[in-house]
């Protein structure tokens, strides 16, 4: 409806009534014109018919959607079933052109101005959590793995005589497997054990760019996001080293911009050193479905190089997710997610240390990891070999999703490399542990009741272990020889 339809409408119904009408609907352009100046995330969160009615009107600027569209090309956003074009709001043609993940689309002005704001909303977002220098960002439709071969490819151009990349070792798969599918070679520097915390190996990272030569180095490939007793990179000294060999620098910040601690290393590395890019999962950071990253750096040129690098068009699906998420949730709503998934570490921090205790372990001390936490599981170890591994099988089957339970002395080969340990982050880390972790969205309740299942598993393994050793004292104990009268 626009001004000329509401002054038609008044000839049908009371004039009183329709100027009420136009007054509300431009309540909700107004939230949609500031969105257009200033390409921001809004203070507040909008109310879903304003969304619903923004998407509708970026919907209409499709050719798809134009009522007398003739299309005779092979790609023309035809769907077969209305409910899949209802799932997608009716933006069919996907975001980018074939050259480029962040061109525009004739045919859709629609989707491509919805990639654009959402791109500029989420490097606010990225801004407002702590890297306030980061000067580009895009969204693509790859989870974090897929999106960090995509800079290791982009960096091949700028290094053709690279093979190695050096990667400070972490225990997840998919970022190892990034560099093998770019066909790069990882050159793993083990963590270093200082008190319960893994952390970084500064003079093993300077000796491998020594033993290599810097120009044989694609990158250093660090992590700020991960599970406790590991640690965040130390980013700032990484980066110091980058940029004193002329390195570039990539960050595997999977799940970090939920956590002010890990922007923030981020921030002053960029500040003191050299970072190129940082990547981050849409899901695990804005409560989306999974299949989308944030690709973001301080280089505006570098950040669009690799944009460039990705073939074809791609998926609108992940940009429209995230935008609706954060009009929803407003920077308000966002940033109170962020202050209470921090209160909500303490409060299981706090438990965890009660139940270890409890149950003859402990909490162990890992203050630079602000999202992930670790208990001891030695006293369990001690008691029944497979006690450790049984525990895993429990908590799953208690409906406890994301606990990790970690035995010693796993092997794991991946693409060739085999990691001893693995999922410890360390070849020999001296206990066996279970994680936990504080991320966005989670609550209280989440928390008491982790505690309390976890708590009867441990108490049912400790009364197994008993029954079994006194199984085992009794058939060890010696027959008493028969006497004669």
């Amino acid at each position: 409806m626009n001004s000329e339809n509401f002054t038609l409408s008044e000839k049908i119904v009371s004039s009183s009534y329709i100027r009420q009408g136009c007054q509300a609907r431009r309540s909700h352009e107004q939230l949609i014109r500031h969105l257009l100046e200033q390409g921001k995330c809004p203070e507040e969160g909008w109310s879903e018919s304003t969304i619903e009615l923004f998407l509708n009107e970026l919907a209409v600027m499709d050719s798809n959607n134009f009522l007398g569209n003739c299309g005779v090309g092979e790609r023309e956003g035809r769907v077969a079933s209305s409910l899949v074009a209802r799932r997608h709001y009716r933006l069919i043609h996907g975001i980018g052109r074939s050259g480029d993940i962040a061109a525009i689309q004739p045919k859709a002005a629609g989707s491509s101005l919805l990639n654009k704001l959402t791109n500029s909303v989420v490097l606010d977002i990225l801004k407002l959590s702590g890297v306030r220098s980061a000067a580009s960002c895009f969204v693509v439709p790859m989870a974090t793995g897929m999106s960090l071969t995509l800079c290791f490819l982009t960096l091949r151009h700028r290094r053709p005589k690279a093979r190695y990349i050096i990667w400070p070792r972490i225990d997840q798969k998919s970022c190892f497997k990034a560099m093998i599918t770019a066909g790069f070679e990882p050159v793993v520097v083990e963590n270093v054990l200082e008190g319960d915390e893994l952390r970084t190996d500064l003079e093993a990272v300077e000796r491998k760019i020594c033993e290599l030569g810097a120009d044989n180095i694609l990158c250093v490939h660090s992590t700020t996001s991960c599970f406790a007793p590991r640690v965040p990179d130390r980013l700032e000294e990484l980066a110091t080293i980058c940029a004193k060999h002329s390195i570039p620098h990539i960050v595997n910040n999977a799940y970090g911009v939920q956590s002010s601690k890990c922007m923030h290393l981020i921030q002053q590395g960029a500040r003191v050193g050299r970072i190129d890019t940082f990547v981050q999962s849409l899901d695990k950071n804005f409560m989306v479905p999974v299949g989308g990253a944030i690709i973001a750096g301080f280089d505006e040129s570098f950040i669009q190089e690799i944009s460039k690098m990705y073939p074809g068009r791609a998926s609108a699906s992940p940009s429209l997710d995230v935008l609706i998420t954060l009009l929803t949730l407003g920077t308000s709503g966002y940033k109170k997610l962020l202050s209470e998934r921090k209160e909500i570490y303490s409060f299981l921090a706090e438990e965890l240390k009660s139940l270890a205790s409890a149950h003859g372990e402990r909490l162990l001390h890992t203050p630079h990891n602000p999202i992930s936490l670790a208990m001891s599981l030695d006293r369990l170890q001690n008691e029944s070999d497979k006690a450790v591994t049984q525990l895993g099988s429990m908590l799953f089957t208690r409906q406890v999703s994301g606990a990790r339970v970690i035995p010693l002395g796993k092997e794991q080969t991946i693409s060739g490399h085999t990691f001893r340990g693995f999922m410890s982050h360390s070849e020999t880390y001296p206990c066996p542990y279970l994680n936990a972790a504080s991320a966005v969205g989670i609550t209280r309740e989440d928390v008491t009741l982790c505690i309390k299942r976890l708590d009867k598993c441990l108490k049912t393994l400790r009364k197994e272990g008993n029954a079994a050793k006194k199984c085992c004292n009794v058939m060890q104990m010696p027959l008493n020889p028969c006497v004669s009268d």
